[in-house]
């Protein structure tokens, strides 16, 4: 019998777009899934177990947790001042500050306040000590009134600054240092200076 011709090639394409079209969803559902489980990782960690994990931050930046830290692990040594005239030398010579909380491997500044108390040029020589004594090789001058003799007119008042490093390597039991001078009076340049310049005059007292 001849009839109507029978057409069986319109199913096979429709489901073929069907199962596609689920492919697509799966695969958009991984994707998202993906970057879901990120966050809900973190959280589980942090609420759950307790876990912190650390951000990572922008190149060239830190967080203020990672620079918290970081300071939080920095060293710090108390350094004292002192500082004393022998009793020849006509000075008074003391430390502007006392104590100074420095953290080893920076650099660091400070002032001696010195002035003479005579009527004559005086050259004071200052000899510098460091205790304890095994923590001398461990703190650096970079810049000293120490290194060269000091010249003071007649009443001349001065401050005298020091500069200074911690070495890192300070042995981790030393928490306190000590720098103190000891001022002297240089007897060879005094008589020199003073050969140069006159005494101040006396003041004149009332008749």
């Amino acid at each position: 019998m001849n009839g109507a011709p029978e057409h069986h090639d319109a199913a096979p394409p429709a489901r073929k777009n069907a199962g596609l079209a689920k492919m697509v969803v799966v695969a958009i559902g991984a994707f998202a899934l993906t970057f879901a489980l990120v966050p809900l990782y973190r959280i589980a960690c942090e609420k759950v177990f307790g876990i912190r994990l650390e951000r990572t931050a922008a190149p060239g930046s830190e967080s203020g947790a990672g620079a918290g830290v970081q300071a939080a692990e920095k060293r710090v040594i108390t350094v004292q001042f002192d500082g004393g005239v022998n009793s020849k030398l006509p000075w008074d010579f003391t430390p502007n500050q006392v104590t100074m909380q420095v953290v080893p491997g920076e650099l660091y500044e400070t002032t001696y306040h010195a002035r003479n108390t005579s009527q004559r040029t005086v050259v004071g020589s200052a000899v510098p000590s460091v205790a304890p004594a095994r923590a001398s090789g461990y703190f650096s001058k970079t810049e000293c009134f120490c290194f060269t003799a000091q010249t003071l007119k007649a009443g001349e008042v001065r401050d005298m600054p020091v500069r200074f490093i911690v070495d890192p390597n300070l042995p981790a039991d030393v928490k306190t240092i000590t720098l103190s001078y000891t001022f002297f009076k240089n007897d060879t340049l005094t008589a020199q200076a003073q050969g140069a310049a006159p005494a101040a005059p006396a003041p004149m007292s009332a008749p």
